[in-house]
C-alpha cells in the first residue's frame, strides 16, 4: 500500500474506487487500524460514486509511531499536572495533511469512534476543507456523555500480554465485549480479525498516546455549534464504549445535523449494517 508525507509524517493509505470521483476519507478510532474499515465496505461505498480513502492514523497500523514520546500519563493529563505528547487537532491537522497529498481540495470525512472525534475537531478547525461530515459512533469530548461501561473500560486498561497467543485471545474476548449483541460476530471471523490486526501492526503504547489525545483535548459542544457542513450522526442503542448519549449529544451540538439511532448496534461496524452506514453517509454527501 501506499504512503503520502503528510504534517512531517507519513501515513499508511489505501483507496477504492474512481480516483476522479468526489472523494471519503474514513478516519479510524483508537489504536484502531484502517483495515478496520474493512474492503468490503469501503467497495459498496465506492460502488455508490465516490473515490474512498482508509488510512492509518498516526501511532496505529504502519504510519509513523512517536515512541521517542514515549508512555503518556494519563492520570497527570486528568489532573492538569501532566501534557499529552499530541492533540486531536494534530491528527485532524494529519488528516488535512493527506488531503494535501492526494490533491484534494475539499473531501467528504467518515469518523468512526475517536475518528468521530477526530472528523469533528477538522470541521472546527478547517471548515473550509470539509463536503460533508459523518461522525460514527463517536461523542463531544463532554464527560457527562458517552461513558464507557465498566466492562468496556477494563478492556481498555487491561495490560497487554507478552505472546502473540495471548494478545490474539485478548483482542477476541475484548471484540465480544464491545461488538454489536443483536449481529454477533462468528468465532472465526474474529479470529481472522485479531491476527490480522496483531500481524500487521498492533501498537498497544501507541493508542495509550491517542488516549492521552482524546483527554487532553476537552470539551468540543460549543465549538461545534458553529459547524456548518451537512451532518450525519449514527450511533448504536448497544455501544458499551461510547455511550449512545455521546452521539445524541453530538447531533444536538451540530446545527441541522441527522441523528441515526441503530437498534442492536454495539461499538463496531457489522456488515449487515453496512447498507444502512452507506446510506447515512450517502444523505450527508447529498446535502453537501
Amino acid at each position: 500500500m501506499p504512503r503520502a508525507q503528510a504534517n512531517g509524517l507519513e501515513l499508511e493509505y489505501d483507496t477504492f474506487g474512481d480516483p476522479a470521483a468526489p472523494p471519503v476519507v474514513l478516519v479510524m478510532g483508537l489504536g484502531a487500524q484502517m483495515i478496520t474499515w474493512e474492503e468490503g465496505f469501503c467497495e459498496l461505498l465506492a460502488s455508490r460514486g465516490f473515490h474512498v480513502v482508509r488510512f492509518d492514523n498516526r501511532d496505529a497500523g504502519l504510519s509513523t509511531w512517536f515512541d521517542e514520546l514515549g508512555t503518556p500519563d494519563l492520570a497527570g493529563i486528568i489532573a492538569g499536572t501532566a501534557r499529552a505528547p499530541y492533540l486531536l487537532s494534530d491528527l485532524a491537522d494529519d488528516t488535512v495533511g493527506l488531503f494535501d497529498a492526494l490533491g484534494f481540495a475539499k473531501a467528504h470525512v467518515v469518523g468512526a469512534s475517536m475518528g468521530g472525534m477526530v472528523a469533528q475537531q477538522l470541521a472546527i478547525d478547517h471548515p473550509d476543507r470539509l463536503l460533508s461530515l459523518t461522525s460514527i459512533m463517536s461523542t463531544t469530548g463532554d464527560p457527562s456523555v458517552g461513558q464507557v461501561s465498566p466492562a468496556a473500560l477494563e478492556t481498555l486498561t487491561k495490560p497487554a500480554p507478552e505472546s502473540r497467543e495471548e494478545q490474539i485471545e485478548q483482542s477476541i474476548a475484548n471484540y465480544r465485549v464491545t461488538g454489536s449483541p443483536g449481529y454477533p460476530a462468528t468465532e472465526e471471523y474474529l479470529r481472522r480479525k485479531a491476527t490480522r490486526n496483531y500481524d500487521r501492526g498492533r501498537h498497544p503504547v501507541g493508542m495509550q498516546r491517542q488516549a492521552a489525545a482524546v483527554v487532553a483535548s476537552g470539551d468540543r459542544t460549543e465549538r461545534l455549534h458553529d459547524v456548518r457542513v451537512p451532518t450525519v450522526v449514527l450511533h448504536g442503542d448497544s455501544d458499551v464504549m461510547i455511550d449512545v448519549s455521546g452521539g445524541k449529544a453530538t447531533a444536538a451540538a451540530i446545527p441541522d445535523a441527522e441523528l441515526v439511532i441503530v437498534p442492536g448496534m454495539g461499538h463496531d461496524l457489522p456488515e449487515p449494517l453496512w447498507p444502512d452506514i452507506v446510506a447515512a453517509i450517502v444523505r450527508a454527501t447529498e446535502r453537501a
